[in-house]
This record gives C-alpha cells, sequence and structure tokens, in this order.
C-alpha cells in the first residue's frame, strides 16, 4: 500500500537584506529574530495580490522591523527551501534585495520579531540561523561592495 502524499504548496515572498553606514564609515546589517522559531533571520513575507517584490520587500521591512529603506539592487539568486506547515509541504522562493537604511526606529518593530539587532557582517553571518539566510548576507556583502566599487552601476 502507498504512503498518503502529503499536500504540496508553493510561496513566494520578498524581503530585504538591510544595510546602514554609521559615521566613522562601518557597515551595519540589521538582523531580526523571528518570535515563531527564535531564528535569526531578514525580514521577508508573502507578496500579496497585485503587489511587486519591491513594494513586498520595502513593507516587510517597515513592518517587521520598524524602518524604512530603499532598494540598491536585486540579489540575483532567490533563497529557496521546503519546510511544513499544518501538514502540508511548502516550498517557499523569497526574492531579496540589498537595501540601505532610510529612518525609523527597530523599537517599532511589529510581533513578528522579538528582537533586531545592527551587526558587522562577520558577527551577522555568525548569528543567522539557515545557511540560505547566510547566502543572502553574503550576497548582499558582495553586492554593496560592487557598489562602493562601480557607484555608477547603482
Amino acid at each position: 500500500m502507498a504512503a498518503k502524499k502529503k499536500p504540496v504548496k508553493r510561496e513566494f515572498s520578498a524581503g530585504g537584506v538591510v544595510y546602514r553606514q554609521r559615521k566613522n564609515g562601518q557597515v551595519e546589517w540589521l538582523i531580526c529574530r523571528h518570535s515563531g522559531h527564535h531564528q535569526w533571520i531578514f525580514p521577508r513575507g508573502l507578496i500579496e495580490e497585485g503587489e511587486k517584490t519591491e513594494e513586498t520587500a520595502k513593507r516587510e521591512v517597515e513592518e517587521e522591523c520598524g524602518i524604512k529603506a530603499k532598494i540598491m539592487a536585486k540579489i540575483k539568486t532567490p533563497e529557496k527551501y521546503v519546510y511544513q506547515f499544518k501538514g502540508n509541504l511548502i516550498f517557499k522562493t523569497v526574492v531579496y534585495f540589498l537595501m540601505e537604511y532610510v529612518s525609523g526606529k527597530t523599537k517599532d518593530h511589529d510581533w513578528e520579531v522579538e528582537e533586531l539587532a545592527w551587526l558587522p557582517y562577520e558577527r551577522a553571518l555568525k548569528e543567522l540561523g539557515f545557511a540560505g539566510t547566510k547566502k543572502m548576507l553574503t550576497a548582499a556583502q558582495r553586492l554593496l561592495e560592487e557598489k562602493e566599487n562601480q557607484p555608477e552601476l547603482f
């Protein structure tokens, strides 16, 4: 007798890998600890009907982190992973954007996030809870270095 197949669902989300540059020139990355699974991640959420990925990314950064950020570049390769929720197998694709902090206070974050931190690259990389999220930070760091070396491309 064959095992019963679980329903499969696809989800598409967008989010931001947000940085800020301190007055001393140091770059810090914004990471957030999710209130559900308690891992450090980047803000992201489901793309709503009729919404562009860029709009979703900006909205999610503002809702989850309490800040406004502007998009600098799209991270070319999306994060992809599989998880289970209520008996369904979910294939998730998340498009991320390199985003620069504009304004706002992280204390104004919503309930989905239990803690936020601005950290230098190496420390943020160490804290992030998933391999895919770490790849997004590495890709964002590369894009930021390209921006600094070739600002005319941005």
